[in-house]
Formats: C-alpha cells, structure tokens, sequence
C-alpha cells in the first residue's frame, strides 16, 4: 500500500515536469528568453544571478570582454579530434558578438550573402504544393487544385469531401481525384490524402518504385492501424500471419519510413511554416553558430548554443528562508511559487542537456554538409538520432522545431534541414541539368542519377525537379535562348 502511494505521488511531479521540458525544448532562444523573464517578474522564489558557470561541471567562468567565453576543461581544443566538435553554450550577450560572423574563425571568405539568404523563407504549404504540381497541371484544373491545398489541416490532411469540391466548381469528381493524385506524389507525400491511411499508402507506393517495401506494409496499414498506432505487435502479428518479431520489425519500418501527417514532416528548402498558421517562422538570427576552430577543415567544428540568459537561474535562497516563516494563509501559495520555480530551473537545465547532445551529433554526423555543402548531407532519420540519443523521436522533433543554424559560410539554415533525406539528391539533380547541353527528360535524368548511386524513379525526379522550380525538359527546351544568327 506505501508504495501504491508513493507511485501516485511522484506521478504528477514526473508528468509535470517531462510536459513543460518538452514545450520549453521546442522554444526558440528569443521566445524562451521571455518566458523567463515573465517568469522572473510574476515568481519571487525565482532569481537570476550575475553568473556565468559551464553547463558541465559547473566550474565558475569570467566574463570575457571579447569573444566566448569557453570553459577550459570541457571544451579544450587540444583534447578534441578533428572529428568531434567543441559544444558550448553561450550567453547572449557573447553569442551576439559572433553574429553575424563576419570576422570570428570559420566565416567564409568574400562578400556578405544578401538578406534574402540569412532568413527563413515563409512559404505556406499550400504555396509549396502548388507551385509543384503547376506544370503537371492544366491550366484550367489549377483552381481546383488551389481549392483542395487551401482546404487542409494543420496535418497537411484534406479537411472536406472530394464530392464538395466536384460540387462548388461544377466538375465530375473523377476529375477532382485526378487532380488530389498528382497532389499526394508531390512533396511532402501523402499531403491532400483524406485520412492518414491514405497518406501511408500513397508513401508506401512510392517507395515501392525504388526500394521494396515490406510485403505486408500495405495489408499492415489498411487493416492493421489501430494496432500499429497501440503497439500491438502480438495481435498485428496474429492478424498478418507472422511472428510478433516481424510484426515489431515490420512497425518499425512503418514508423521510420512513413508519416501519416504530411505536414508534420519536413518539406521544403527550410521547413516552412504549416499552413494557416499565424507566426511563421522565419530565422532572423541563428540559436546555434557552427564555425571552424581555426579556419581549417582538418581542425574540430566549434558549436555555439546560445542559451537566453546571462547568469545562473537559481531558486532564491532568502525565499527559501522565509518560506519557514510564512503565515498560515500564505504559506501553500509561498510553496507553489517554490515548487514552480524549481521545476522552471530543472526543466531549462533538461532542455540545455538536450539540445548540447543533439548538436553535439548532428555536428557528428553531418560534418561533411557543415564544412562542404548540400552535396554531402546524410540521409538521417530523427527516429534513427533519437535511437542513438536514448530519447523518444518526439524529442528530436521539439529540439529542432522553430531553430536556426548558422553555417560557417554564415547562411542560416533551419535545424530541421539536416534531416532533409532527399536534398543531397536534388543537389545532384541541379547539376545535371545546369551541365545537359539539350534538355534531358525526367526518365534520363533519373538514370544519369542511377549512374551515380541514387536509386530514384522518374516520377521522383518530376517531384524533385519540381521542388527546385526546374521547369520540365519541353518547357526548359522553349526556353532556352535562340542561337546568335
């Protein structure tokens, strides 16, 4: 019975704090500075104190009038490979400094780049969608495919009737669907589908052209959902025929290949914002500078956190003491603030943890994109990091959901475009058609691509060369310029 109730108790502390640790970890540093400073002006047990210590060992660090001020035990460059990087977390005043980055180790020779690339473009889904498929169009079935893209959901899902749309614009609704299949094989795929079963088969068919599914993926997903979405192996295992091993194996294919809610994937150049959503986001200035130690690519990558304050956020000792002394009628409001404050301080402590980690892989992992360009990105997976982590994928998404990076080229990228799985292959693609000396077909494209390891379908290089706003080789022929007479 004790334990039954000590279960209990800790439960809602446990909930609590995993709850606000995840809505903290998905903040950006600007809007996580003003939590904590209406957290500081409402809450008297919560203090702020003219500090600065490592994140790691806590060891006291002076404030440095020039430069970051790095801890010299957790970030000694002379202990760290080339290969693994130097992550520390910076204050804001010291990360300022080095933005923009026009004079610190690892900026990029030459002039600056133009506005326009050191902040998030703001294209909506639908914006996305349609200037895809515009070329597989008609002319005259662009409206209704306008119609069904402005009528998604925050998943990126068809929220009204097919027969509804048919209806308003007077046309057969064999018509309306033919139009939706050209819209769920564009990026993301599965977007417009009417129901997240839908958008997993659509993904599953185009995997299919290019790698082989499992066999039972399909079966899995039309009769087997509800089972799939409750982990249900034993009985997903019973009602496809196969053991609960391959069941389990068979989800987690599913679950690291396939996203029943298009729109929460990443898509587009800078995982733009959702659609219908009033704040998009748009990286200003970065939550994270990636430079080189000393301008060399044989020399570790130095990775900058910017944390939202300059200080050490504690639980105010004086409070503390006075909480001993509180009337009667104050003292369970006095204990809120305490508890309150001291959930805020773990759970920024948790978020900073995480985050460190995350980078400290990525910068692992895709050192070859940092340094060299879009050429050289890893197709990772969030799932395959948060294995790797420990932690759930859901985790990975918040930690680098609304953050920007930026490069040692000092271009902010969104965080989310180091899981971009098909931006190595569009950066080829691009290649190939600025060197074709006559327009190449989306069927030779895609074996000159093969030639060079990419495993891609025609329709894939359709939906790639669309993504980049590469007209098709009939258009790109009628525009090219006419030979001098």
């Amino acid at each position: 019975m004790y334990l039954q109730r000590q279960t209990t108790s800790l439960r809602p502390l446990t909930t609590a704090h995993l709850a606000q640790t995840m809505s903290l970890l998905e903040l950006p540093t600007t809007a996580l500075r003003q939590k904590i400073d209406a957290e500081l002006a409402r809450n008297p047990a919560l203090e702020l104190l003219e500090e600065h210590r490592c994140p790691g060992c806590q060891r006291l660090l002076p404030r440095r009038a020039k430069g970051p001020a790095m801890c010299p035990v957790c970030t000694n460059p002379r202990r760290a490979s080339p290969d693994q990087p130097i992550v520390f977390l910076a204050p804001p005043q010291e990360f300022t400094e080095r933005y923009p980055a026009s004079s610190h180790a690892g900026a990029a020779s030459g002039s600056d780049l133009p506005d326009d690339q050191l902040a998030g473009a703001t294209e909506t889904l639908p914006q996305y969608v349609l200037r895809q498929v515009a070329t597989e169009l008609q002319i005259d079935d662009r409206p209704l495919a306008a119609h069904i893209l402005t009528s998604l959901n925050e998943d990126g899902l068809l929220a009204i009737p097919l027969a509804e749309i048919a209806l308003y614009h007077h046309v057969p609704l064999a018509r309306i669907e033919k139009v939706l299949r050209i819209i769920q094989m564009a990026d993301p795929l599965g977007v417009g589908s009417p129901t997240p079963q839908a958008a997993l088969l659509v993904q599953i068919e185009a995997l299919n052209e290019t790698h082989s599914a499992p066999p039972l993926a399909v079966q899995a997903v039309t009769q087997g959902m509800d089972l799939l979405s409750h982990r249900r192996y034993l009985e997903l295992g019973r009602l496809l025929k196969i053991s609960t091993a391959e069941a389990h194996r068979l989800a987690d294919f599913i679950s690291d290949n396939l996203n029943p809610f298009p729109a929460r994937a990443h898509w587009g150049e800078a995982g733009r914002s959702l659609p219908h959503n009033d704040h998009p986001t748009a990286y200003q200035t970065p939550d994270i500078i990636i430079s080189r130690l000393n301008d060399l690519p044989e020399t570790p990558l130095v990775v900058e956190i910017a944390v939202p304050y300059y200080g050490t956020l504690r639980i105010n000792p004086l409070f503390q003491q006075a909480i001993q002394q509180a009337p009667a009628e104050k003292a369970e409001l006095w204990q809120t603030d305490l508890d309150q404050a001291a959930l805020l301080v773990k759970c920024i402590q948790q978020r900073n943890h995480t985050i460190v980690r995350l980078s400290q892989r990525l910068a692992v992992l895709q050192r070859d994109f940092i340094l060299y360009g879009e050429a050289h990105l890893q197709p990772i997976t969030r799932a395959r990091l948060a294995s790797e982590l420990g932690v759930h994928e859901s985790t990975v998404s918040r930690a680098v959901a609304s953050k920007g990076v930026q490069m040692p080229n000092r271009r902010i990228l969104p965080m989310a475009i180091f899981f971009d799985r098909s931006l190595h292959i569009r950066t080829a693609l691009k290649q190939i058609i600025d060197q074709e000396t006559s327009p190449l077909s989306d069927l030779e494209l895609a074996g000159l691509l093969s030639r060079q390891g990419f495993d891609v379908a025609r329709r894939t290089v359709s939906k790639y060369r669309s993504m980049e706003g590469i007209l098709p080789a009939h258009l790109r022929n009628a525009a090219r310029p006419m030979p001098a007479p």
